[in-house]
């Protein structure tokens, strides 16, 4: 008897069987589950809001292996440690001369106490400065008070400052620089903070500029009768500070040296991109062809101009060069970790907020370097101090500032990784672009510590902060560490002689060549859309960039 037809149970007019039983089952229920995660992936493969990396220059990155990234770490710390080596066998920044105050007393016994007993509370301190040449570039004039006060108390006395300045031409005749009934009308308030015998030190001056080789200053204080009389003002001492021209020479030469290598780099870097139209450029190539040129002004062809100009502007050039590189390497980051995750980088919507955030900083950095300086030229015993409000909003200025642009950087570098670290080249530039601005902060921030301390924005900030150096290492450090930073980044994000679009692309993950030291290519097996290969057909390329 014939086997029956199986019955249409359902009322759907049709009927079926399932041949193959439970294997072909499980095999039909992993199709379905691969279809459902090919319909995943298309938002984890390179879509068209990302900057695809095969539609741009390919970079050296994109071909290096293990041990090619090994040597050009390797490369980059050594020349980063000879920089420092150098530094650390070179002179200390800065020459420093000590006067004390009871040899300037009218009387050669040096006790003066039966001539005028509160000569160390009063003055007048009539002193010549030690030979000071061209490379000396500035002139503190630094004073610690010292007390026989044996508790261990802790107070503030504030008192006045009046200074006059002369200074002697080489036949030795004196030339008014500040005079003392100028002085008098522009004395300015310091702050005495002692602890037990001993007192802080205070900035009675600062001269920008030299123009003679010796000067007489005539220093007065008003204010502190009483602070003698209770607690016995035991000596005075000034500090003569200028810069060593031993150092002033290193300076000169590394900043040339630095000079010509970011010069011989650019045009290396522009070279190799020449035969690549600028639109075919990655964000990196067309970042780079802008910061290698703001590194050249960062190490100021023109910086040799401050020794040989009898004039203030080429030091606040200098400053304002130095400013304006260090927040274009801000605004850097911001816009890389922004710019790989979308294509469409209009000005408006892309730049402009990046903007809003970094010019805060770039005029906290330039008012800085101008704001005193300017002041300082017309009266050298200027301080911050005597503008209290301007400088505590300033200051409340920077740290706002500052703080939104860490909390920016914060949120695009988190959301860079959590929608690129999968994706085929993305994973590598996010990689080597983190590791090397980490260890750029770290640096930075450690230099910056060493040599500012924790108060970066103090009183008297330009005048105090270049007075702080104790060797050539933290120079050498931080302008080396910046030149070999982007001297490293020309390199890996150099073309690799690679033709701009091919009919295959590298394996979902570049890093995994890196790991096994393999440079073997694969192409996707799937037909799929989310998985066909982006740059497959110029002439299709439109109609999956409309999807």
């Amino acid at each position: 008897m014939a086997a029956k037809p199986p019955q249409d149970t359902s009322g759907l007019g049709y009927s079926y069987v399932t041949p193959g039983g439970m294997f072909l089952r499980l095999r039909n229920s992993l199709s379905q589950f691969s279809d459902l995660f090919s319909e995943f992936n298309k938002y984890i493969a390179p879509a068209y809001h990302h900057d695809r990396c095969e539609r741009s220059v390919h970079m050296r990155l994109y071909s290096m292996n293990k041990r090619e990234f090994v040597v050009v770490f390797l490369a980059f710390f050594a020349c980063f440690g000879l920089g420092i080596f150098i530094g650390l066998a070179g002179p200390p920044i800065t020459v420093t001369t000590m006067v004390t105050g009871t040899s300037l007393m009218p009387n050669s016994s040096g006790s003066g106490s039966g001539t005028n007993p509160d000569y160390l509370a009063n003055g007048p301190f009539v002193m010549r400065t030690p030979l000071m040449t061209t490379y000396s570039q500035q002139l503190w004039l630094i004073a610690r008070i010292d007390t026989d006060n044996t508790d261990d108390e802790i107070f503030d006395k504030s008192f006045h400052v009046s200074v006059g300045i002369d200074g002697l031409t080489t036949e030795h005749k004196p030339v008014t620089v500040l005079s003392a009934d100028h002085a008098s009308s522009k004395n300015r308030t310091r702050h005495l903070s002692c602890v037990s015998n001993s007192c802080e030190e205070f900035i009675v001056l600062h001269l920008g500029f030299l123009d003679y080789a010796h000067y007489i200053i005539t220093v007065r204080f008003y204010g502190l009768e009483g602070f003698h009389h209770r607690y016995t003002i035991n000596s005075v001492q000034f500090y003569f500070k200028t810069y060593n021209p031993a150092f002033t020479q290193i300076e000169i030469w590394f900043r040339f040296i630095f000079l010509l290598f970011t010069f011989i780099v650019t045009c290396w870097f522009a070279h190799t991109l020449r035969k690549y139209p600028i639109y075919d450029w990655s964000i990196e190539q067309k970042w780079l062809s802008v910061l290698l040129p703001l590194l050249l002004l960062y190490n100021n062809p023109a910086f040799p101009l401050i020794f040989l100009i009898n004039s203030w502007i080429p030091g606040m050039l200098d400053a304002i060069l130095q400013a304006s590189f260090l927040c274009a390497l801000l605004l850097f980051w911001l816009c890389i970790y922004h710019g790989l995750r979308q294509n469409e980088r209009k000005l408006l919507t892309f730049y402009v907020p990046k903007l809003i955030v970094i010019m805060p900083i770039w005029l906290c950095a330039v008012v800085l370097a101008t704001w005193e300086k300017c002041n300082e030229m017309k009266d050298p015993t200027y301080s911050h101090f005597v503008d209290t409000g301007n400088y505590n909003g300033f200051k409340l200025f920077f740290y706002i500032s500052g703080a939104m642009y860490l909390l920016y950087l914060l949120l695009l570098i988190l959301r860079a990784y959590s929608e690129l670290r999968s994706m085929p080249y993305f994973d590598m530039r996010l990689k080597f672009l983190t590791l090397l601005m980490l260890f750029v902060l770290a640096i930075s921030l450690t230099v910056t510590m060493c040599r500012f301390g924790f108060g970066i924005l103090e009183d008297n900030f330009v005048a105090r902060l270049n007075t702080t150096y104790k060797s050539s290492a933290q120079f050498m450090c931080f302008y080396g560490l910046l030149n070999f930073y982007l001297y490293t980044m020309a390199y890996v994000y150099s073309p690799n002689g690679r033709p701009l679009h091919e009919a295959t692309i590298t394996k979902d993950n570049p890093a995994f060549s890196m790991i096994n030291d393999s440079d073997e290519e694969v192409v996707y097996g799937s037909d799929e859309e989310s998985r066909r290969p982006l740059n497959s057909s110029c002439g299709k390329g439109n109609d999956y960039d409309s999807d």
